[in-house]
């Protein structure tokens, strides 16, 4: 956030986030969540009640009915208190403290967030890539010096391996991110049930 606080920058049709104010938002689990389910309701209002159990359902990985009260009233205590006033003040939501309803504002419904670098526990895209670049110079410096197992193979047909690995690759990359990754567009955040 820095010592200026937001730097979200309005005109009179849109709202303009800064990557450290997003990063600042996202830094949080608990925000994470609740913009996860705000997308789900397609920036639709909800209690802060209801958003809660729902945060609290993630966060415990459990059924809303399995969560003790303890659960629901840590998560809704956090919420009130921290998490929500500070979003609204990002404006990436629009909480109403006296009628104890929150709904994404029109900004944040409209922007795509990824969280593929917090889940962890997976190779990331970029050492991925560096791996296949690896193997792609491995193998054309294989068959420039005819060397063995690379003797058995033509340019061509390594050339065809290779892009039919790259689409593969980038059509796998392209679901990752778009429908595993992105905010909202699962039943549950995409680090919930990760160890």
């Amino acid at each position: 956030m820095g010592s200026n606080g937001p730097s979200v920058q309005r005109s009179s049709d849109a709202v303009r986030f800064s990557r450290d104010d997003t990063l600042e938002v996202l830094s949080n689990r608990r925000r994470r969540f609740a913009i996860h389910y705000l997308k789900q309701r397609n920036g639709g209002q909800t209690t802060v009640s209801e958003l809660a159990e729902r945060v609290a359902s993630w966060e415990n990985d459990k059924e809303i009915d399995e969560l003790t009260h303890r659960e629901r009233k840590r998560v809704r205590n956090a919420l009130r208190q921290f998490h929500l006033p500070k979003m609204d003040e990002y404006g990436f939501l629009e909480y109403d403290v006296q009628r104890g309803t929150v709904a994404l504002s029109a900004a944040a419904a409209r922007e795509d967030f990824y969280v593929d670098s917090l889940t962890g526990g997976e190779i990331p895209w970029s050492v991925y890539y560096l791996g296949l670049s690896g193997l792609g110079i491995a193998c054309v410096a294989g068959l420039w010096m005819g060397l063995f197992p690379f003797t058995y193979l033509s340019p061509l047909e390594c050339g065809v391996f290779f892009v039919t690995v790259l689409v593969v690759s980038s059509l796998g990359h392209f679901y990752d991110n778009y429908y595993r990754m992105r905010l909202g567009s699962r039943e549950k955040p995409p680090e919930v049930g990760r160890k």
